[in-house]
């Protein structure tokens, strides 16, 4: 992708923020809403660039953070595994199916409460439920690009005396990355909502119980610095995975 593209793709990527950060003063400027409720844009900027150098705020983002990466990092790690097993073994294709079926569509929110009951208030729940809703967009994708693998690919290589295990992981898991990817893009986006949620649910840290916090005090201003926090962090990550995403598809023509 050429630097003039890039920049293109910015600039068009920056014009619907500016327009929402724009109709945000508009409806304050002209009292559509009253300050209390809706605070103007400079005052909530102002006051998460004043908390940028408060270290307890930036302890609750890291905790954020902590469960987001633990959770993710986790369903990466099982839900690649299993789709590649589940698309070299017939066996465990025709035994994960029916999982997949029942699990998938199900709200994985609705486990929340049993993962607070086994797990308790503390990461581990939170960690669990960004797990289980990261899980089945990495499985499925992975999944299906490996069923998607050219079969000559396969063939040559078990035809050059390579092991059927060798040949899952150095042909079929490098021939689905593109689709690996993509199901871990979605995933991680997955993961941010899904851990600011668990953290206005129950919890007596990160960027979630922030929010909850302020709103239970009224501090409309302090209410609305998660959302911008936990905004930016989720256009970070989405940015860095897209470099990592850009490194490791070098090689792919179709991906230039």
């Amino acid at each position: 992708m050429t630097v003039g593209r890039r920049i293109s793709e910015l600039v068009m990527g920056l014009i619907p923020i500016l327009l929402l950060l724009a109709l945000w003063q508009s409806l304050t400027s002209f009292n559509v809403a009253p300050p209390s409720l809706l605070p103007p844009p400079g005052a909530v900027f102002a006051r998460v660039f004043q908390l940028l150098g408060d270290p307890a705020f930036l302890g609750h983002a890291a905790t954020t953070l902590y469960r987001l990466f633990w959770g993710f990092g986790l369903a990466v790690i099982v839900g690649v595994a299993l789709g590649i097993a589940a698309a070299g073994s017939p066996v465990i294709g025709a035994l994960l199916r029916p999982v997949i079926r029942i699990l998938a569509p199900l709200p994985k929110i609705a486990l929340y409460p049993a993962f607070i009951l086994t797990l308790g208030f503390d990461h581990s729940s939170k960690i669990a439920l960004v797990f289980a809703d990261a899980l089945f967009p990495i499985l499925l994708a992975t999944y299906q690009g490996a069923i998607s693998v050219e079969p000559k690919l396969v063939w040559s290589a078990r035809a050059m005396g390579v092991s059927r295990l060798k040949t899952l992981f150095t042909v079929v898991l490098t021939a689905a990355l593109p689709s690996i990817l993509t199901g871990c893009r979605i995933s991680l986006v997955i993961s941010c909502i899904v851990v600011f949620l668990s953290e206005m649910i129950s919890s007596t840290e990160g960027l979630g119980h922030l929010l909850v916090r302020a709103a239970r005090n009224f501090q409309t201003v302090d209410m609305f610095v998660p959302i911008i926090a936990i905004s930016a962090l989720g256009l970070i990550l989405n940015a860095g995975f897209n470099a990592l995403r850009a490194w490791l598809l070098r090689g792919f023509p179709e991906e230039n």
